[in-house]
C-alpha cells in the first residue's frame, strides 16, 4: 500500500529516508506520530527494535519499519503498517470560498 490514513494522519510510502534526518526518541515505550490538541489522544506505534522514527529540520516525521507494526489511536481502528519507509503527514481541508487551507484536527 502506498498511502494509509488514520483520522487526520497520513502515512505515505517513500523509497528511502531523506538525508539529514535525526532520530526521535520514544515516549513511554511508544513513538508518537501525532497528538490531539483537545483530547490528548495520540496516534502511536510501539517502540520496538524493528521501528525507527526520524524528523527533519522542518518537523516532518519519517518512519522506518523493518517488520509489520500496529498503528493505534483511542478513537480509530488499529492499522497494520507494513515493512517500508514512510513520510508522516496530516490531512488538510481546502475552503475555496475563503481561499484557505487548514490542517484537519482529530
Amino acid at each position: 500500500m502506498k498511502q494509509q490514513q488514520q483520522g487526520d494522519v497520513l502515512i505515505h510510502r517513500i523509497t528511502k529516508l531523506p538525508k539529514g534526518v535525526s532520530s526521535v526518541s520514544p515516549k513511554k515505550g511508544k513513538f508518537v506520530l501525532a497528538e490531539g490538541e483537545a483530547t490528548g489522544h495520540s496516534h502511536t506505534i510501539p517502540a520496538v527494535e524493528e521501528v525507527e522514527l526520524f524528523e527533519d529540520e522542518n518537523g516532518t516525521l519519517f518512519l522506518k519499519v523493518d517488520s509489520p507494526v500496529e498503528l493505534s489511536h483511542q478513537e480509530h481502528n488499529a492499522q497494520t503498517i507494513e515493512q517500508g519507509v514512510y513520510e508522516i503527514g496530516q490531512v488538510v481541508e481546502v475552503d475555496p470560498f475563503e481561499e484557505a487551507v487548514r490542517v484537519v484536527a482529530d
